[in-house]
C-alpha cells in the first residue's frame, strides 16, 4: 500500500511538471508563440526562432528562453535563438514567463534535425547464382546513416514501376540509425533483363524542404532462366500436302538459356537441327512423323507433325466424291 502512494504522488508530480511546461496551466491567460511553430532542419545547418513570450500578460520580470545550444538575444519580450551549425540531436527550447499568480506559463517548439541516406543499395537475401522462373526471391534495400528514420519511406522498384512502398517501425528514434527494408518478389520470365532499384525518401512534411530529401541505389539488373517453351499453337494431327509443294515445319520457341533443337525424321531423311524445317518441293518420301525436339539445361519440350503428301490428281475437292469405277479420278457431286 505504502508504495502504491509513492507511485501515485511520483506520478502526479511528474504530470504536473509536464503541465507546466506545455504551457497549460489554468491561470495562465496567454502563452508564448514561437515563429517558426515549428523547426525542421539539416543537421549541422544554421537555425534561428524567434519567441513573442507575452503580449498582455507579462506584469512580471521572469521570462526567458531555454536552450541548450546556441545564444539568445532579447528586444522587450521578444527572444530570439539562433545557432551557426545544428549538430545536438536532442536540442530543446521552452520559451515562459512566470504570470502574477507566480505560475510559469511554458511553450515549448518541435525541432526536427534530419539526415538524408549517407548511401543507399540494393540486394537479394541470401542468394547468389542462376533465378528460375516461378521462385520466390527477398530483394533487401539498405539504407545507411539516416535520421529521422520514422520519416523515411523506401520505395522498391522493378525499371519504372513501383513494387512496394515501406517504412521502419522505429518511431521514436532521433539520431542516425542503419535500417533495412525487404520485399518478396516471384520472378517470371517478363522479368527477364529487368533492373530492380529502391529510393529512400524522407517525407518531412510541410514545413520540411520543398524537395524531399531523396537517395537512389544503384541499378540491379536481373536475369531469369526457364525452360523451353513452344511459340506456334499445337498442329493438327496430320498435315496434308500435295505433292511438289513447299513444306514448312515451324517449331520455335523461347527459353533461356537459348533452347537447341534436335528433330527425328523419317526413314533416310537427312538429319536437321534449326527450328525450322523446310522442304522446297514435297516427294513421297517425306511422308511420315517428324518430331522436334526443343532442349535448354531447364527443361524440354517436343513437338510432333504428321505429313501426308498427295499426288495432284488424288486431292478430293470439297463436296466431290471420287467413283471408284473410274481409271481417270474424275471428281463428281
Amino acid at each position: 500500500m505504502f508504495c502504491c502512494c509513492i507511485f501515485l504522488a511520483v506520478s502526479l508530480l511528474h504530470s504536473l511538471c509536464l503541465f507546466h511546461v506545455s504551457g497549460y496551466d489554468r491561470s495562465c491567460t496567454e502563452y508564448p508563440v514561437f515563429t517558426p511553430s515549428a523547426l525542421i532542419v539539416k543537421y549541422g545547418d544554421p537555425a534561428n526562432v524567434t519567441c513573442v513570450v507575452c503580449q498582455k500578460d507579462c506584469s512580471g520580470d521572469v521570462f526567458g528562453l531555454e536552450h541548450a545550444v546556441g545564444k539568445v538575444t532579447q528586444n522587450g519580450t521578444t527572444m530570439f535563438w539562433t545557432v551557426d551549425r545544428l549538430t545536438e540531436w536532442d536540442t530543446y527550447l521552452m520559451c515562459y514567463y512566470n504570470n502574477d499568480a507566480g505560475d510559469q506559463c511554458g511553450s515549448t517548439v518541435d525541432i526536427t534535425i534530419y539526415q538524408p541516406p549517407e548511401s543507399v543499395s540494393i540486394s537479394f537475401v541470401n542468394h547468389t547464382g542462376m533465378m528460375f522462373e516461378n521462385q520466390q526471391y527477398t530483394l533487401q534495400c539498405s539504407v545507411q546513416n539516416v535520421a529521422p528514420v520514422q520519416s523515411l519511406t523506401v520505395t522498391f522498384y522493378r525499371g519504372n514501376t513501383a513494387l512496394g512502398h515501406l517504412q521502419s517501425n522505429h518511431s521514436e528514434e532521433k539520431k542516425p540509425v542503419n535500417e533495412s527494408f525487404t520485399l518478396n518478389i516471384t520472378r517470371s520470365r517478363e522479368d527477364d533483363g529487368a533492373q530492380y532499384w529502391c529510393e529512400a525518401k524522407l517525407e518531412l512534411g510541410p514545413a520540411g524542404p520543398q524537395r524531399p530529401p531523396v537517395v537512389t541505389s544503384e541499378k540491379l539488373p536481373v536475369i531469369v532462366h526457364y525452360g523451353p517453351e513452344l511459340k506456334e499453337p499445337p498442329n493438327p494431327d496430320v498435315i496434308t500436302i500435295t505433292e511438289g509443294d513447299t513444306l514448312h515445319l515451324n517449331c520455335s520457341s523461347v527459353g533461356n538459356p537459348s533452347p537447341s533443337y534436335t528433330w527425328t525424321l523419317p526413314t533416310n531423311s537427312p538429319s536437321y537441327s534449326g527450328s525450322v524445317l523446310t522442304i522446297k518441293s514435297v516427294g513421297f518420301e517425306h511422308e511420315g512423323q517428324y518430331i522436334c525436339t526443343v532442349s535448354n539445361p531447364i527443361g524440354t519440350v517436343t513437338k510432333e507433325f504428321n505429313i501426308d503428301v498427295q499426288g495432284e490428281c488424288c486431292q478430293i475437292l470439297p463436296g466431290k466424291r471420287v467413283t471408284e469405277d473410274q481409271s481417270q479420278y474424275y471428281f463428281t457431286n
